[in-house]
């Protein structure tokens, strides 16, 4: 097997990750004789139970609004696509990129960004919770697919990858950073940094970064479909952001009288392809700058390589504003919102009381476990399920289980 081309035989970047030169496994395993250890991630990935639950779990829209909405599944897929592609022009390797594109999301509770509030509301006074946290936790701990180890035991630097992707977590002395400044590192990264260590305080790989501003674009794209799909505003007002009203009236000019559906579908993927090529070019201006020489250059480069320019920078945060308020906030969505929340807070609080209405093997050794660790446990729970499964529990304990829409 070739260890220094990339795709289509082209030879990857001095600055990406080398396969087979991989820091290895918590549990170390054989090499695969067809594939690289990054392509064996992105098949345990896959195959995992944790994986499959995506397609029943909310990215905006619950279930029961419409087979057509993004679910965490075709959102995952959606960004793999596009760090693949960035992967691809960057010459970096692409398994890496798309190994970290699927599992990004593993760790997403039910319910979207609501059922994540909640459970950190809940898990508060016992470290609470954070779904990129708990996506390393899945994969380290929560699937226990194999004999020899808990978890499906990746490559480090797609476990460094999943980890770090928005950038170090700590300071070189050891202090949290970012959105946990002041406080400390969620429990499953504090809990697996006493396994193995993750490097927290440098840069991710740039098939890590790949990844992570691949997800912004694919939310950005996504939830504009959805959200004009589902009438939560009409395409007209997309015209208050720049950056949408020059697309719009690109499309316009181009096909003229355009029928809605195709107007739609225009806009959106004008939309991504603006961000994908904005990115590449940035990135290899920032590349040429930096001139990394290998891979731990690039993580010890002291900023994110793999970015939005500036302007695009600007751009993009006006489209996150403008579906802030126009989906996120919508009374619609935030009714639905405020429905889910109770499910899922309700869910906890008899959970923690009487631990044993959960099925085995969740209630097994219920006896050993302090209150921190069972309320973990019923976190992981929680979290593992879909929407629909969620809603079954809670009309399996409640009598008074809302019917969503």
């Amino acid at each position: 097997m070739t260890a220094d081309l990339g795709f289509g035989g082209q030879a990857r970047a001095a600055y990406a990750q080398e396969p087979f030169k991989s820091l290895g496994r918590l549990y170390p395993e054989p090499d695969s004789p067809t594939r690289t250890p990054f392509q064996r991630d992105r098949d345990r990935i896959i195959h995992s139970s944790a994986f499959r639950r995506l397609k029943h779990k909310t990215q905006v829209f619950v279930y029961h609004e419409g087979d057509h909405f993004r679910t965490r599944l075709t959102h995952t897929i959606e960004v793999s696509q596009i760090a693949r592609s960035l992967a691809r022009a960057l010459r970096l390797d692409e398994d890496l990129a798309e190994c970290l594109a699927l599992a990004h999301d593993l760790g997403h509770t039910p319910f979207g960004h609501e059922g994540e509030d909640v459970m950190h509301e809940c898990m508060a006074p016992y470290g609470g919770f954070d779904h990129n946290a708990q996506s390393l936790r899945v994969v380290t701990s929560l699937e226990q697919r194999y004999a020899e180890f808990d978890g499906l035991n990746l490559a480090w630097e797609t476990l460094e990858g999943l980890v770090k992707h928005n950038g170090p977590l700590v300071s070189p002395d050891g202090a949290p950073l970012g959105k946990f400044a002041g406080s400390e590192l969620p429990f499953a990264i504090r809990e697996y940094a006493t396994k193995q260590d993750l490097k927290l305080a440098t840069w991710p790989s740039a098939e890590a970064q790949a990844a992570a501003i691949a997800d912004d674009i694919a939310y950005d794209a996504h939830d504009l479909d959805d959200g004009l799909r589902a009438g939560l505003f009409a395409i007209d007002e997309m015209k208050e952001v720049p950056f949408l009203a020059s697309i719009l009236e690109e499309v316009d000019r181009r096909y003229p009288g355009l029928e809605e559906s195709r107007r739609i579908h225009e806009i959106v993927r004008r939309s991504i392809t603006r961000m994908v090529e904005d990115v590449i070019s940035e990135a290899m201006r920032r590349l040429k700058d930096a001139a990394p020489g290998s891979v731990d250059d690039v993580r010890n480069a002291g900023r994110c390589l793999v970015d939005f320019s500036p302007q695009m920078a600007s751009a993009e945060k006006e489209v996150k504003t403008f579906l802030f308020a126009r989906v996120y906030r919508h009374e619609d969505v935030l009714a639905v919102r405020k429905q889910v929340a109770r499910v899922v807070r309700e869910l906890f609080a008899k959970f923690l009381v009487s631990p044993d209405l959960m099925p085995a093997p969740w209630c097994n050794g219920l006896d050993s476990l302090n209150e921190d660790q069972l309320a973990r446990r019923v976190c992981d729970y929680i979290a593992g399920m879909t929407d629909r499964f969620a809603m079954d529990e809670h009309r399996r304990l409640f009598d008074d289980t809302p019917e969503l829409g």
